[in-house]
């Protein structure tokens, strides 16, 4: 693995960082004051830090520095995170996520936000008044940046200590202690050689500090033919006398800090260098038989004359035998196969995979579906029967093919969480350019779809809340007037329904003022001034191309463009927007999206001679109309009842123009059916062919839009159905009809 490919997987590791950070820097702006909490904020700058400082991320790794000092005193309980407080570091952590993005794909940060911060989280620190806020808690002294002049390594791990100051850090900084003696205990975990630390490299640096002598413990050390290889099984107990401070010695185990167990404290006046003996390695490596065992063993025998080399020669001594007994399991796992156990033990948790070589997969997987059921056709034609070992295994194929596809479907399913985390800052910076106090609250986050959505869903969702801020919450003055609390709210919300994911985004702002869209509709010659108009469709005038309510052109609204994008971009992913609002009240934004776009469960029709598939998700029963059912309304509409109560009746070939008159329906097979924002309606086919799953093939990249279907999909025996699109033909049945030349006849 070259070091491009290393510091790509740093910068993933990044992105989840930043979410860890983003995520616990919202519960504590939400009142939650867990210790863990704060901990694992701290933790995601740290890592960040850390890792930024091997690549020479200078600029990133100066910041991360000033901003971990600043939560460590939160940490430590010398800094309030109050309101005031958090603000500075939720925006510190989009000044920390912008120098990562300009670190991993170049540009720039603004210098001047940069060093802004920087200056309030110095304050922050010592204790100081917060830009804007409330004077915070006194803090104790920052912990102070790794000294420039400390000695770098020698030896060629590559790691290089970044040399950055800040101005204002180290001055209230106390004096080392002359001559002071700290005790210090040192045992790695298993993670800290995982990440390719070495405790010898750690135990030199620290060697430079003073005068050190060591002991090394080894009461975890097992038989040898019951090491783990890539176990830790060492510890170390150090005596350190230095004119350095604990800091000083804490910052030498910096990077590894979060993989080892450390303690630094003060000696007692009655302790010794002589009551630290180094102890040696009580077996022989020969045993292992391997070249180099004869050094190591040379090394352990023979202690050097001084502490620190002792010191050295003992983390060395381990380095080895945890070598030698690697390459032993090596020369055992050829000789002998692992048993499964060992290899469930060895496998690891998560592993990162390419999203192209996933969807290769899905596709793969696709195909295997339509050739089952191709072959299934097959026999089915030929075998009248039904009981020929061939579709016995048929039948097993199919479970085992649709077992197949759910697996691949779930490794592409991903939580919402990351996109509704990046609505958190969105909200922040439009608030904070128009002068208003908001809140997002989100619910959900762990709701799973499709990678292929979520992708998609960033866009209309910056649109929404852009909107909802600049126009839907009002001022903190007529907030207040109306007897509002003068911070608004905006609630970000997601949840699995019949198989689709709903996602709502809700305000608590003046509404939709009407009187004032249907104004501006008839002066941008959108409607005519004597339409008679519900409230539904006024509100639904916002999405219309080129509707603005906007007075004047600004940097977040006002050209003419934002929710018509919204509703192309939702209905391009196969789904609906409706909207519902009250005056004085707030509004609230409904998406209805499918789980994925790859494949779903459908029923099978036949309609005026073409075959179509309507989606099962939407489908509430199926019905057999009889004569006494059947009521005309109006001139041309008919009501179908249903255990007392009406519902319209849809003629889906008259709708997509399959033939010229109406069908009689008795003759064919009502689908109940419910739509997002139409309610419910019965969708007259003539017949049922059955119910199966299909692989869907967008006709929008194929081929072209088709008003009233959704997508495409190959059957059993090779023809291609057309899946319906079901909210689509609901709304052309209240009156939305669909364009007659873009209509599309299916060819067998």
């Amino acid at each position: 693995m070259d070091m491009n490919e290393i510091k790509e997987i740093f910068f993933q590791e990044c992105e989840e960082q930043l979410a860890e950070l983003e995520s616990g820097l919202l519960k504590l702006n939400d009142g939650d004051r867990d210790p863990e909490t704060v901990n694992a904020v701290f933790r995601a700058v740290h890592s960040i830090k850390g890792g930024a400082g091997a690549f020479g991320l200078d600029d990133l790794v100066a910041f991360a520095h000033v901003f971990e000092t600043t939560l460590d005193c939160v940490r430590s309980n010398k800094l309030e995170p109050n309101h005031d407080v958090l603000k500075v570091m939720l925006k510190s952590a989009d000044v920390l996520a912008d120098l990562v993005s300009a670190s991993r794909d170049g540009g720039s940060v603004d210098e001047s936000r940069t060093r802004g911060l920087v200056k309030e989280l110095e304050a922050l620190a010592k204790g100081e008044l917060p830009a804007g806020g409330h004077e915070a808690p006194k803090a104790a002294p920052a912990a102070p940046a790794p000294k420039a002049e400390a000695p770098a390594p020698t030896d060629d791990s590559g790691f290089q200590p970044i040399p950055f100051t800040f101005e204002g850090f180290g001055d209230d900084e106390e004096p080392a202690i002359e001559g002071a003696t700290y005790e210090i205990t040192f045992k790695p975990r298993r993670e800290l050689y995982a990440k390719g630390n070495e405790a010898a490299l750690l135990l030199r640096d620290l060697s430079r500090l003073g005068e050190m002598s060591i002991n090394c413990d080894m009461e975890a050390l097992p038989a040898l033919d019951k090491m783990d290889p890539e176990a830790s099984y060492f510890a170390w107990k150090i005596s350190l006398k230095t004119t350095k401070s604990e800091d000083d010695i804490r910052a030498v185990f910096e990077f590894a800090e979060w993989d080892c167990e450390l303690e630094v404290k003060v000696a007692e006046e009655n302790t010794s260098d002589e009551e630290l003996p180094m102890t040696p390695v009580p077996f022989d490596l020969s045993i292992l038989d391997d070249s180099a065992a004869p050094a190591e063993e040379e090394k352990a025998a023979a202690p050097a004359e001084d502490p620190a080399a002792n010191a050295v020669a003992a983390a060395e001594t381990a380095t080895g035998v945890a070598k030698a007994v690697a390459r032993a399991a090596e020369r055992k796992e050829a000789a002998a196969p692992a048993t499964p156990a060992a290899a469930a033990a060895a496998a690891p948790q998560t592993i990162r995979v390419d999203l192209d070589r996933v969807d290769r997969l899905i596709n793969l997987v696709g195909e295997l579906v339509i050739n089952q059921a191709m072959l299934s056709q097959s026999v089915i034609e030929n075998d009248n029967t039904g009981t020929s070992s061939i579709n016995m295994g048929l039948e097993e194929l199919q479970q085992l093919t649709r077992e197949i596809q759910d697996s691949v479907m779930a490794i592409r399913a991903q939580p919402v969480k990351p996109v509704f985390q990046r609505m958190s800052r969105i909200v922040r910076e439009v608030a904070d350019m128009v002068g208003k106090q908001i809140r997002l609250v989100t619910e959900g986050e762990n709701t799973e779809v499709d990678k292929t959505v979520i992708d998609k869903l960033a866009e209309p969702l910056t649109h929404m809340i852009r909107n909802a801020v600049d126009h839907g919450i009002e001022s903190p003055e007529k907030r207040e007037a109306a007897g509002k609390n003068p911070e608004g709210t905006i609630k970000l919300s997601a949840k699995h329904r019949s198989g689709r994911i709903l996602i709502e985004l809700q305000d608590d702002g003046a509404g939709i003022n009407r009187e004032r869209v249907r104004q501006k509709a008839i002066d941008n010659d959108l409607i005519a001034a004597d339409a008679n108009l519900s409230d539904d469709e006024i509100d639904n005038l916002i999405f219309m191309p080129g509707f603005s309510t906007a007075d004047k052109i600004s940097d977040i609204s006002g050209r003419g463009v934002g929710m018509d994008v919204v509703k192309r971009s939702i209905q391009a992913l196969g789904g609906r927007i409706s909207i519902s609002s009250r005056p004085g009240f707030g509004s609230t934004f409904t998406m209805s999206l499918p789980l994925t776009l790859a494949v779903l469960d459908g029923m099978v029709v036949t309609v005026a001679g073409q075959t179509l598939v309507v989606p099962l998700t939407a489908i509430v029963e199926t019905l057999q109309p009889e004569t006494s059912a059947i009521h005309s309304f109006g001139a041309t509409q008919r009501l179908i009842s249903i255990r007392n109560s009406f519902c319209p009746l849809v003629d889906v070939g008259r709708v997509l123009n399959y033939r010229a008159t109406q069908a009689n329906p008795v003759e064919g097979v009502a689908l109940l059916v419910e739509s997002e924002g139409g309610g419910q309606r019965a969708l007259m086919v003539d017949a049922i062919q059955g119910q199966r799953q299909v692989v869907i093939k967008s006709l929008e990249a194929n081929y072209t839009n088709v008003p009233g279907i959704a997508a495409a999909t190959i059957l059993g025996d090779g023809r291609v159905a057309l899946i319906l699109d079901v909210d689509a033909v609901v709304a052309a049945s209240r009156g939305q009809s669909l364009k007659p030349e873009m209509s599309f006849a299916a060819t067998g």
